[in-house]
């Protein structure tokens, strides 16, 4: 006995192949999931459901199991067998309620299972969960293909990043041989250029001559050579920093401030600036 269907739903449903050979069933199956919103296509027979399936897959099938030639089991397994087609939710829909029916129905790949003369009711709602189910389904497949397409981005960008740390890694490198064979280089004139400010200095004070202008121009060349020096220190040790060569230590904070003060020392003459020393120097590490 066949109850009334509810009222259609507006929502978007899905595309229904009803598979069975008895005319009237399958227009009743039909007209009733048409006025629900639902696609329905029919197939009277096992041959033509399978060429439907071929060239466009349904949602969901309703198939018979009692047809002529192959039975709704033996489609049903045709199905199954072909990876275009193997997951899309079988209902059997059967007159026969024996317990190995049923078995049977869901051993070859059947989702449900109902049994005639159906309730329009029952049928529907069975649709509708057996849909919904697979819509998750295709939801959870392609939410994984995001997250494998994700990974395989990360996994390159990862491998990008490496790439790009071991060229900087390189340049750097290149940077710190470059620095260190620069500094080499220039330590040497600059102790040549105070070595021969003091020698001239010496000579100068041998004249016994007073010259003043003298005197001050061979002090600032020798402030430039003491200030060249420590910048060409600074870099050795810029480059045995990035080595992790430095031992951190406790830094000599007078020293520090007289070396600012020396190389500083025409600018203080100049602006007569006061440097403002305290008694007692906190403790620095460097």
């Amino acid at each position: 006995m066949m109850d009334h269907p509810p009222e259609p739903d507006i929502q978007a449903k899905g595309d229904i192949l009803i598979v069975d050979d008895t005319l009237p069933n399958l227009r009743v199956l039909s007209s009733m999931l048409t006025e629900q919103g639902y696609e329905v296509r029919g197939a009277p027979n096992a041959q033509m459901a399978l060429m439907i399936v071929e060239a466009e897959p349904p949602d969901l099938i309703l198939l018979d199991i009692n047809m002529p030639g192959m039975n709704g089991y033996e489609l049903c397994e045709q199905i199954k067998a072909k990876p275009k087609s193997r997951d899309i939710p079988v209902i059997f829909i059967s007159a026969l309620d024996e317990v190995l029916d049923k078995v049977r129905a869901f051993s070859v790949g059947g989702v449900d299972y109902i049994t005639k003369p159906f309730q329009i009711a029952e049928v529907l709602v069975r649709v509708r969960n057996h849909l919904t189910i697979r819509s998750l389904q295709r939801q959870l497949q392609q939410t994984n293909v995001n997250l494998q397409q994700a990974n395989a981005d990360l996994q390159k960008a990862n491998i990008d990043l490496l790439e790009s740390n071991l060229a900087l890694q390189a340049t750097n490198q290149e940077l710190d041989a470059f620095a260190r064979t620069l500094a080499h280089d220039l330590k040497n004139p600059f102790s040549s250029i105070i070595g021969i400010t003091d020698q001239l200095k010496d000579d100068l004070a041998q004249l016994q001559t007073e010259n003043p202008a003298a005197l001050k121009l061979l002090e600032q060349i020798e402030r430039g050579g003491q200030q060249g020096e420590r910048v060409v220190d600074n870099l050795l040790l810029l480059a045995w920093v990035r080595k992790g060569e430095v031992e951190v230590r406790s830094l000599d904070m007078a020293a520090i401030v007289r070396h600012v003060q020396t190389s500083l020392a025409g600018l203080i003459e100049t602006y007569q600036a006061e440097l403002i020393v305290p008694p007692q120097w906190p403790v620095a590490l460097g």
